[in-house]
């Protein structure tokens, strides 16, 4: 939409969708779903202290015509260093270890929630190809971090990626769940992102071709008060760079602090985990509160994401159908 202010120009609101065909989805008013374990067989035990229950793990105080195979067997680089450049020598990457680190290898990647977590393979604007996380929050919807469908900056790869395939589940070379391409207009972002790059609109979707999440179950979401977050444990999973190729880590800590925009946490991640949902354990159901992206600034042991306000909130309910 557009907000007019006695005939002044137009100011395009920043949680307008927009995609690679300019597709415009109509805003869909529906109640938020609980999250959705999908089949009963294949569920984690119920996790109710906050963190998620997973042995040896107690928290921690505070090219183009590649086969898929092929290119799963690639080192391939962050989709966030395409947007934000890689780290200057001699400071930490954009998403850092911070202290011990002490993530935890997810091996059952296809029992609930872990299967809600995907493996994402991008190829950018100029053929070459980076990788990414996303989470289900709907049979057909794959939420993810804006610049791993749109790629800010210069040169040939800015702009609208050519596709991405999401692999939920993935355990290394092991696809339990398969995998689905998304291109064109499944392909999802909002203007703050694409046109301002505004890193509080960092955030993307991807609308998948077929109801892959009905096997996988996914996550619900919300959005909360600074109080309720402070109060919160950050869970994050994904797929990290530093770790053998498309293997699930996991890690938590107590969220750090809050901005009207972001969320900001020491919980350990790398590269290749940009679009992770960062999430809260409520009487053992799952809600994201946020999309990861990267870290706060070099040299500053902190790592962010988007914090889900009211308007990303209604446009992920959009997605969501």
């Amino acid at each position: 939409m557009t907000i007019t202010l006695d005939g002044a120009v137009a100011v395009t609101d920043p949680a307008d969708e927009t995609s690679p065909t300019d597709v415009a989805v109509a805003e869909q008013e529906t109640a938020q779903a609980p999250p959705s374990s999908g089949p009963e067989s294949g569920v984690a035990d119920t996790a109710s202290s906050g963190i998620e229950l997973v042995a040896g793990y107690s928290g921690t105080p505070q090219p183009a015509g590649a086969s898929l195979e092929e290119l799963l067997a690639r080192d391939v680089p962050d989709a966030a260093e395409a947007t934000f450049g890689s780290a200057a020598e001699g400071q930490p990457s954009l998403e850092s270890v911070i202290g011990v680190d002490d993530r935890i290898r997810i091996t059952t990647t296809n029992v609930y929630p872990w299967r809600v977590h995907a493996s994402l393979l991008i190829q950018l604007a100029d053929g070459s190809y980076a990788s990414g996380t996303g989470f289900f929050i709907g049979p057909r919807t794959v939420i993810t971090a804006g610049h791993c469908v749109f790629v800010q900056g210069s040169g040939p790869r800015r702009g609208w990626v050519r596709s991405v395939t999401v692999m939920p589940g993935r355990n290394g070379s092991v696809l339990p769940y398969g995998s689905v391409t998304v291109s064109g207009s499944g392909i999802r972002s909002v203007v703050g992102w694409t046109q301002n790059g505004n890193s509080n609109w960092d955030v993307g979707a991807l609308i998948l071709p077929t109801e892959l999440g009905s096997r996988t179950g996914w996550l619900g979401f919300g959005y909360y008060s600074d109080a309720t977050l402070l109060a919160s444990t950050a869970n994050l999973a994904g797929y990290p760079g530093d770790k053998p190729s498309g293997t699930l880590w996991y890690h938590s800590r107590r969220l750090l602090s809050v901005s009207a925009g972001r969320i900001h946490y020491q919980v350990d991640t790398f590269g290749g985990q940009s679009g992770s949902a960062v999430y809260r354990l409520v009487d053992g159901h799952r809600y994201a509160f946020g999309i990861h992206t990267n870290g706060a600034a070099p040299g500053i042991p902190v790592n962010s994401g988007v914090r889900i306000t009211k308007p990303i909130f209604d446009r992920m309910k959009a997605w969501k159908g």
